[in-house]
């Protein structure tokens, strides 16, 4: 079965090439594309996609205002669970803060390689985060210095277990589940049960807040490996 994938972008070119480089691949099909924030939440209600590509930067209703929307409604509704993968650039730093406060599944860089879009979207339609490291750096970074790092952060962690810390941090180095089984020599059973008792230990609403909570507590610090 396909990956179903709504592209946003207000730039018709940009938009173009990213549904061009998506059509050569077999497991992803592209089912709508949208100009603005409205026509996003319009596509989304018709063909309920398993990922948006988000740009934030769009007229009408900007791409924060959409995710914040999409994942509201798939927190009603169990059965919408539209993913975002946002588009940014390096000069995006303010906006991609609030796309992670309002749920996004990742960060891809426009300029990233071509190959990394499509894995992206794998990534992210599996359930699990894809926030390029170039991005991490500076947006994680200053959400951990911001002043907006609650202060039960600590605690949270706190209610891990040893192994459970050392999957959060795999996960905040941006391993997939299967790259932390093959480091730690665990089943993929295992590493599933793991990082969904991380999520819900945490009270993290996805892998992406998860690994969040990771920079606030401290567990990670930003620039390091882990």
């Amino acid at each position: 079965m396909s990956i179903t994938v709504v592209v946003a972008d207000d730039q018709p070119l940009v938009r173009a090439g990213i549904v061009l480089l998506l059509g050569v691949e077999t497991d992803i099909e592209v089912v709508g594309e949208a100009s603005d924030g409205r026509e996003v939440l319009e596509l989304v209600a018709v063909h309920r996609p398993d990922v948006v590509l988000m740009d934030l930067r769009m007229p009408e209703m900007d791409g924060i205002e959409a995710t914040a929307a999409l994942t509201a409604d798939s927190a009603r509704d169990p059965d919408r669970l539209t993913k975002v993968l946002v588009l940014t650039t390096f000069r995006d730093d303010d906006a991609v803060y609030g796309a992670l406060r309002s749920g996004a599944s990742g960060f891809l860089l426009k300029h990233a390689a071509p190959g990394d879009l499509a894995a992206a979207v794998r990534r992210v339609a599996a359930g699990e985060a894809w926030i390029d490291p170039a991005v991490a750096g500076r947006v994680i970074a200053a959400l951990a210095g911001s002043g907006r790092v609650g202060p039960h952060s600590s605690e949270l962690i706190d209610r891990l277990t040893p192994r459970e810390r050392e999957v959060l941090v795999l996960m905040a180095e941006g391993l997939s589940n299967n790259e932390i089984r093959e480091r730690l020599v665990l089943s993929e059973a295992t590493v599933k049960t793991h990082v969904a008792r991380v999520i819900m230990k945490t009270g993290s609403r996805d892998r992406t807040q998860a690994v969040v909570l990771a920079y606030r507590s401290g567990l990670v610090l930003p620039g390091s490996d882990g």
